[in-house]
């Protein structure tokens, strides 16, 4: 059996501490007192998956076994998560391929044949034919590409329908090809609890008009945390949204969770908890680590996002999409949970060089800003690592750098929008409507492999909770004038960062510092 995760009370024994600093990491002495927050050691994936989903297809939740749903003459649409998860992508044949695989065959065997594969990658950029090849592999590519196997477009009007508003008067619009088949089969890997269920469809294959009703600084800021649907307002609407659809669409959901192998041999000491580093770990960690600092910074880049995950898969669930995710989040969270006593008054986290909006692409300023106070601060169930009012220290470069094909609107929301406020309240009043509605980034969007136009304003607002929580925001190694253009501070080492948080929460503060990834979320009584 795998170990439960821990909280680590830092001693004058406890070693250096692995914190990830972007395209980098460090070994950093933590002062005595310190909790650390482990998450539990990874789970064994399961031994024959095949099987696995086959009998996840054959006894489903909630809904007929899938291959009595299938008919001649249908319409089927089999729906995939883009690649904006799981993180690092996963070693190929992706969990994906293999029940797109299965699904394909029981629909051949029943005769069906108007079948189309979409991405379900809401205002996502689009895959590119490798990355889509990549995802549902070389056979599937080969049989569906282009015609038949496709991203959604979110700004294609002429295929997008109106399925209704909610009576909070949400409207919910999304894919018509999707809308208007017989049968959707969704194919979800869920990282996080936040991931999956009722949001799959009606986030994944949606338009602006339909995200812009739980994509909006008041339902962030009021959703407490993403990972605990009781207290989260987005997952309330992602609820009334899913009720609507299931009364207009058929969905058999297909659900998969994965355990925490999140880098391979060749560096599996980040896997690891640091006092239980054999000599080669040691070894290893010496000549990643120099390595890696000599690289230059575009062939780092390269050399990481090339890595791939060995997850082993820990569940397969398939049926009605609300049943299914119950079970899921059941799977994710034993991954993933650890039980904390309290919030302190600083909270420490290692950022990666990976988020689910720069996968093969650059890790900009607004993302880093995303995946620290989006989605890093809310790994938690109960409440935050860190009080109210208390300090975020954050590890992360936070360079000036953007992908200019993949983030043209991030360049002028950070050069123009930062510039004159950062408050998300005021973003989201004065500059929405034109960040979404503009002709260009529209155009982009559609037809280059760009995020939509008004992205970059919805990873500001995933920040709300955090800004409205925090005190004060410190990177450790942070560019100065990055950081200061987003209302953050930088602070060259962790005693300076400390002594800064001081300021705020005085001079013996409690520090709670979440050790990831692997993915940790902290059940914080």
């Amino acid at each position: 059996m795998s170990r439960p995760g821990f909280v680590l009370e830092v001693d004058e024994r406890t070693p250096a501490l692995l914190m990830h600093e972007g395209e980098g990491f460090r070994l950093e002495k933590l002062p005595l007192g310190s909790r650390v927050i482990y998450p539990p050691e990874s789970l064994p994936g399961l031994r024959d998956l095949d099987a696995h989903i086959r009998h996840a297809l054959a006894n489903p939740l909630g809904r007929e076994p899938l291959h009595e749903l299938l008919r001649p003459g249908m319409r089927l649409t089999i729906v995939f998560d883009d690649l904006s998860i799981p993180l690092p992508p996963m070693r190929t044949p992706d969990i994906r391929q293999r029940i797109i695989e299965q699904v394909l065959e029981l629909a051949a065997a029943k005769g069906v044949d108007d079948v189309e594969l979409i991405a379900g990658n809401a205002l996502h950029r689009r895959m590119t034919p490798a990355e889509l090849k990549r995802t549902v592999g070389e056979r599937v590519f080969r049989s569906f590409f282009p015609r038949h196997l496709r991203n959604h477009d979110a700004e294609d009007k002429a295929n997008l329908t109106e399925i209704g508003q909610t009576r909070h008067g949400e409207v919910v619009e999304i894919n018509r090809r999707a809308a208007e088949s017989d049968l959707i089969v969704y194919v979800n890997v869920s990282l996080t609890a936040m991931s999956g269920g009722p949001k799959s469809v009606s986030v994944g294959l949606a338009s602006y008009r339909s995200l812009k009703h739980h994509h909006n600084v008041h339902t962030l800021r009021h959703s407490k945390s993403f990972n605990d649907p009781p207290n989260s307002a987005m997952h309330h609407s992602y609820n009334r949204m899913a009720g609507l659809l299931d009364e207009s669409v058929n969905i058999f959901q297909i659900e998969t969770t994965v355990n925490n192998d999140t880098f391979p041999d060749y560096v599996g000491f980040l896997n690891k908890r640091e006092w239980e580093w054999n000599l080669k770990d040691q070894a290893s960690y010496l000549a990643v680590k120099r390595a890696n600092d000599l690289a230059p910074p575009k062939q780092r880049r390269q050399i990481w996002h090339r890595t791939a995950a060995p997850y082993g898969v820990t569940s397969v669930t398939a049926g009605d999409p609300i049943q299914v995710h119950e079970v899921t989040t059941r799977h994710v969270l034993r991954q993933q949970l650890t039980e904390v006593d309290g919030p302190a008054d600083i909270g420490i986290f290692g950022l990666p060089y990976i988020c689910p909006y720069n996968v093969n692409s650059i890790m900009n300023p607004i993302l880093v800003m995303s995946l620290g106070l989006g989605y890093f601060f809310n790994l938690y169930r109960g409440q935050p690592i860190v009080r109210p009012g208390g300090v975020a220290i954050y590890y992360h470069p936070v360079r000036n750098e953007f992908h200019p094909v993949h983030h043209p609107s991030y360049i002028d929301f950070f050069e123009e929008v930062l510039a004159e406020t950062t408050d998300p309240v005021a973003i989201e009043t004065k500059f929405e409507e034109q960040f979404a509605t503009d002709p260009w980034y529209i155009h982009l969007y559609r037809n280059s492999y760009a995020y939509h136009g008004v992205h970059p304003l919805y990873m500001w607002y995933w920040g709300a909770h955090a800004l409205e929580h925090l005190g004060d925001v410190i990177f450790v190694g942070g560019n100065r004038k990055t950081t200061a253009r987003m209302g953050f501070r930088s602070a060259s080492t962790l005693d300076d960062a400390l002594e800064m948080a001081r300021e705020r929460v005085g001079g013996s503060p409690s520090i709670n510092y979440l050790h990831a990834p692997p993915l940790t979320m902290a059940d914080v009584r």
